[in-house]
């Protein structure tokens, strides 16, 4: 459970029918290497949209928390204080096997420490545009 709300969250709006992507598996991977703090737990974070698009919550079945990983940042960028990370969003299980272009859409950016970082995805089973939101 998480004990504050993540630095890094993501929505989905399905751009075909005008409506939230629900129920699209989420994969929320830390890029960097990790800080000698965590060892080698990996930094991959799971979720599903919900009926808004959105994920509620990150899961990580080491009980490991995305702000945690965030604030303490990564070993290869103390110096900057920011880490690298991706979402994947599981397209062809949303729409179906075949039936899109983009079996995932894998979208990578830079995370500052303190900073909170939302990254909307509008999504056509041919298209995608993203940008970071607030």
């Amino acid at each position: 459970m998480a004990t504050s709300k993540a630095p890094i969250s993501c929505h989905v709006l399905d751009t075909v029918i005008g409506r939230p992507g629900a129920s699209i598996k989420v994969t929320l991977s830390c890029l960097s290497a990790p800080n000698k703090q965590f060892g080698s737990v990996p930094h991959t974070f799971t979720g599903v949209t919900n009926s808004d698009g959105r994920i509620a919550e990150w899961e990580n079945k080491f009980g490991v928390e995305v702000w945690s990983v965030v604030n303490e940042g990564s070993d290869e960028d103390e110096k900057n204080g920011t880490t690298v990370w991706s979402l994947k969003f599981d397209t062809e299980g949303y729409y179906g096997e075949g039936k899109t272009f983009w079996p995932y859409v894998e979208l990578t950016f830079r995370v500052k420490k303190g900073e909170h970082y939302h990254v909307p995805l509008l999504l056509g089973p041919y298209n995608y545009t993203t940008y970071r939101g607030s």
